[in-house]
């Protein structure tokens, strides 16, 4: 899997610098091609010297090696890269990186690499559970980089605790499982529905709900990423993506999003139903705003709309898989396999607005995955993107 891959290996200045040697062997022996950047701080525990050797590229450190107007890249190394892992990555380089102090080439190459960047952290105990630390991380995870967690163990400062950077055989499985499942979707078309809907009571006023469409945009990423072209239907969000295998649609209605659901779906090969879309909307739309004044009450006689899942559900030819959504508040699971089987889901994304952290207007959710047979999967509460990927993966095992 990283047979020809390009990886940036930026090394920082931790004692745990020594294991990028080993990383960086076990690289090159998998066929990458490595270009190491080293901070100052850096070549104070190990050499250039030893990991060019390794790597076989000279090692970059500075942003002018030489007096004569040449200089190093940093742009051009992002361009280069199929992947950055800065390993050891130490408490100052979280810091910077995740507040985009670029004050050395190693962090100026951060912030122009346009591949997935993964990162190792390495020090003391006390230093990696500070506060600082892990919203500096927890920042870091929502502009999409991975975290290799440390591991427990004994520490430089002879400690027990979180901190050690994890072994090098650990992180170079972690880029191999990320390749190998990187395409995975190619020649894959999904539809994804996102947001929420607004059914108009008249000009300025709507019936809606507080979805923000996080979680179907961050599905749109990941399956985008995994080489899946992307069709995005989406309600009115503030959130915004950039990636040349997502066509995104904006719609406002619930008729809207049923009418555009219906017309990709039987091109697609999956469809993930992520939209909150509204159950009900107004029998009459006014066509001019209500005047507070013109009555005392105000009475809304309500419609059911269309349901998408069912429609889509009902259409639904062999070989082709569709995921629904099911957001609870009591006997969550009964519900969702009910809903699941009524509407011929392939699978059900269960969270409860009981979860602090779950559901609408959050950057985290907690689900449970529920199967065909009621097979149930839980996960822990996790940022959204970090979700995105576990629904992902489970869908990938069905259309593989």
């Amino acid at each position: 899997m990283l047979k020809g891959k390009n990886i940036i290996v930026g090394v920082t200045g931790s004692i745990a610098a020594y294991k990028a040697a080993y990383l960086i062997r076990g690289l090159v022996k998998k066929g990458a091609n490595v270009q190491v950047v080293i901070t100052p701080a850096g070549k104070e525990f190990i050499t250039p010297l030893t990991l060019s050797t390794l790597s076989n590229a000279p090692v970059i450190s500075e942003f002018f090696s030489n007096r004569d107007g040449s200089w190093n890249s940093h742009v051009d190394l992002g361009l280069w890269a199929d992947a950055m892992l800065i390993a050891p990555a130490t408490a100052a380089t979280i810091g910077k990186i995740a507040n985009g102090i670029a004050d050395n080439m190693l962090i100026t190459t951060y912030l122009s690499c346009k591949a997935p960047v993964f990162i190792a952290p390495a020090m003391d105990l006390d230093m990696f559970a500070h506060p600082t630390t892990q919203q500096n991380l927890d920042r870091l995870r929502t502009f999409g980089n991975r975290i290799i967690e440390p591991a427990e163990g004994e520490l430089a400062s002879h400690l027990i605790g979180k901190g050690r950077m994890e072994e090098p055989d650990s992180i170079i499985c972690v880029l191999e499982h990320f390749f190998a499942e990187q395409k995975d979707l190619r020649e894959k078309k999904i539809v994804i529905t996102a947001g929420p809907t607004y059914e108009k009571i008249d000009p300025v006023r709507f019936i809606g709900n507080y979805s923000s469409g996080k979680m179907g945009y961050a599905l749109a990423k990941a399956c985008a990423e995994r080489g899946a072209e992307v069709i995005l239907i989406s309600g009115p969000v503030s959130e915004t993506i950039a990636h040349p295998n997502v066509t995104r649609i904006d719609v406002e209605s619930a008729d809207e999003m049923y009418n555009e659901a219906m017309s990709v779906f039987p091109h697609v090969d999956a469809g993930i139903l992520c939209a909150a879309v509204a159950d009900y909307k107004p029998a009459v739309s006014m066509d001019k705003k209500i005047k507070r004044e013109s009555s005392a009450e105000l009475t809304l006689q309500l419609t059911p709309n269309k349901d998408i899942a069912a429609s889509l559900g009902a259409i639904k030819k062999e070989g082709q898989v569709l995921v629904g959504f099911a957001l609870e508040t009591n006997n969550e699971e009964a519900h969702a396999l009910d809903k699941l089987k009524r509407k011929n889901l392939d699978f059900i994304v269960l969270n409860s607005l009981k979860e602090k952290g779950a559901g609408f207007r959050c950057d985290t959710n907690k689900i449970s995955i529920i199967d065909q047979k009621g097979a149930i999967a839980e996960f822990p509460l996790k940022l959204k993107q970090e979700v995105a990927v576990d629904i992902v993966d489970k869908l990938a095992t069905l259309l593989l």
